[in-house]
């Protein structure tokens, strides 16, 4: 990786369609506006519609020829996740780059509409379901990228595998740190599933470092000083963009900032906690989130 990697550095994407989640603002919009502005026709899928519009005539204003629809997509229903996929199976034989990027954090106790704790609900099973779903539309595009978020607030979190539904006790900062530990184990299984059933597909991950927007509006003391530390949106969505269009990418990779920590910083290649790279661990989580979503795909050989 070369320093000082920025969104200019993007290759031509003309011709190749993206689903970005989340792309309505923050960290989500950047990396769609990115992605749009390099020829890719986008997707932004977001829980509000009306929100979603108003992202995409951004993006045309900045970039007038931009190829930018909006759906509707809410991770926190199952039942909008099948329609999503339906919806975007009937518009598009291909999907080059999915970017999971949308999420929750630290959110006062809440299930979705399947009944899920909310966090693990939208965080990860949602995504898990999509991707699923998405997949033959991603089996059509040679050298597909699937680009989970994850956070480096998982380092400091444990998988609490008995209690993943609440149904014990329950914690915001913990349910948010072990929903990220689930994304970097679905992202390193999906790149071993990949590589076992011979699909020419990427699947990596990433994190934004500490980045200026509201996620984190139900955690005090990092809602405080995020304005002081916090970097900028189009920052914390370099990892993400490397990720999803650099070619020296492989499977398993993961990104975040290069600076102090992981803070802040130009896009470089990170480490994450050994427990992610558990695949014992790893297929238990793709065991039980197949139970639960209903979503069967790529099993382990």
């Amino acid at each position: 990786m070369t320093s000082k990697w920025t969104a200019g550095d993007i290759a031509d994407l003309t011709g190749k369609a993206a689903v970005v989640t989340g792309a309505n603002r923050g960290i989500g919009f950047e990396i769609a506006r990115a992605l749009a502005g390099k020829g890719a026709a986008v997707v932004l899928a977001c829980r509000s519609q009306e929100k979603g519009r108003e992202a995409a005539e951004r993006i045309r204003t900045e970039h007038p020829e931009a190829q930018v629809d909006v759906m509707a997509l809410d991770l926190a229903d199952l039942a909008s996740v099948r329609r999503f996929a339906a919806e975007f199976a009937r518009g598009h034989k291909r999907l080059d780059i999915l970017v999971a990027n949308a999420g929750i954090m630290a959110v006062p106790f809440g299930r979705t509409a399947d009944g899920f704790e909310l966090q693990f609900g939208t965080n990860h099973l949602g995504h898990f379901a999509l991707t699923g779903l998405l997949l033959g539309a991603i089996r059509r595009a040679p050298g597909a990228r699937v680009v989970v978020m994850s956070s480096d607030g998982h380092r400091v979190a444990k998988m609490d595998s008995d209690n993943l539904n609440a149904e014990k006790k329950y914690n915001p900062q913990a349910a948010y740190g072990y929903s990220k530990i689930a994304n970097l184990l679905f992202t390193y299984e999906l790149a071993r599933r990949f590589d076992a059933a011979g699909i020419d597909a990427i699947a990596a991950a990433a994190h934004p470092g500490w980045t200026k927007t509201d996620l984190a509006a139900n955690w005090r003391w990092v809602r405080l000083t995020s304005p002081i530390i916090g970097q900028a949106p189009a920052m914390g969505a370099l990892p993400a963009l490397y990720a999803a269009t650099a070619p020296d990418v492989r499977g398993g990779d993961y990104f975040g900032p290069g600076g102090f920590m992981g803070l802040r910083g130009d896009p470089a290649s990170a480490r994450s906690s050994d427990l992610t790279h558990d695949p014992d661990l790893a297929a238990r989580l793709w065991s039980v989130s197949e139970e639960l979503t209903g979503v069967r795909y790529l099993s382990r050989r």
